[in-house]
């Protein structure tokens, strides 16, 4: 995934593969001594599929369209045309006032050339559509294929290795916390992020996204993280309903042995 702009995109000079070999390579033994471990470490939801799973399929789905599309500027193709055909009808579909797209083309310096902007829209198109899908198939599996008790027992030390259940009050309505919190966040960020980038504009040199890794790392980043923080919150939300359901079984159970024990036993019924 990391590797693929440079593999792609032509007149990459020796000097920026190397350091993107040097990435990926790091990136790779990362995720394998990570899940090779039996302790958890970093990564959330690591025995939990395929949660993960989702996340990196759509990241490296939006980084190789991206790549497509900057490609197709400088060697056609009937993929790149099509990806670029895609790209303008989503993004004309969602450029309007308040939108998103509208905002990372406000956030453009006004010296960009019109078809700067017209990739600029498509690439913002392609990743917000990439993430909504995303997002839409995680939440399939979650009611569908009934993530996460269906791939085995959930280890909560495991998978929420940064989750300290011993501190801050119940579990679960810190659970519901946090995955409302998240929610709120990945709704936000996408509307926050280009907002920022225009202020920051006004202290700095304004980012106008020329160079094509910067525009493809960047859209993948601002459709990526929003849709990643959407997924935790409802993944969150998730377990902290599960541990929910639990109790009331585990307190109906305990009920349900104490009458029985009273049937048994009438010296326990009170007077």
């Amino acid at each position: 995934m990391i590797s693929t702009p440079s593999l792609l995109l032509p007149s990459i000079g020796p000097d920026t593969a190397q350091v993107v070999a040097l990435l990926a390579l790091f990136a790779a033994g990362l995720t394998l001594f990570e899940y090779a471990s039996n302790y958890p470490s970093l990564v959330e939801f690591r025995d939990a599929p395929p949660f993960n799973r989702v996340r990196f399929l759509s990241l490296f789905l939006t980084v190789f369209l991206l790549t497509i599309l900057c490609r197709g500027m400088t060697e056609v193709s009937s993929l790149t045309i099509f990806v670029q055909a895609i790209g303008n009808l989503i993004g004309d579909a969602i450029d309007f006032p308040y939108s998103p797209v509208r905002l990372v083309l406000v956030a453009l310096p006004e010296s960009v050339s019109a078809a700067h902007l017209e990739l600029v829209r498509a690439a913002a198109g392609i990743a917000y559509l990439t993430s909504l899908l995303s997002l839409a198939i995680f939440v399939i599996l979650l009611r569908v294929w009934g993530w996460p008790v269906r791939s085995g027992v959930f280890n909560v030390w495991v998978n929420l290795p940064t989750f300290d259940p011993t501190v801050g009050g119940d579990v679960v309505e810190r659970l519901n916390r946090d995955a409302r919190l998240n929610i709120c966040l990945g709704f936000l960020l996408p509307f926050l992020m280009p907002a920022v980038a225009k202020a920051a504009a006004m202290v700095f040199n304004p980012v106008a996204l020329e160079a094509h890794q910067t525009l493809i790392w960047t859209m993948a980043t601002w459709a990526f993280l929003p849709s990643s923080l959407f997924m935790r919150g409802i993944a969150m939300g998730r377990i902290a309903s599960m541990i929910e359901e639990k109790r009331r079984r585990t307190a109906e159970n305990g009920e349900g042995a104490e009458e029985k024990r009273k049937k048994l036993d009438p010296d326990l019924i009170p007077a």
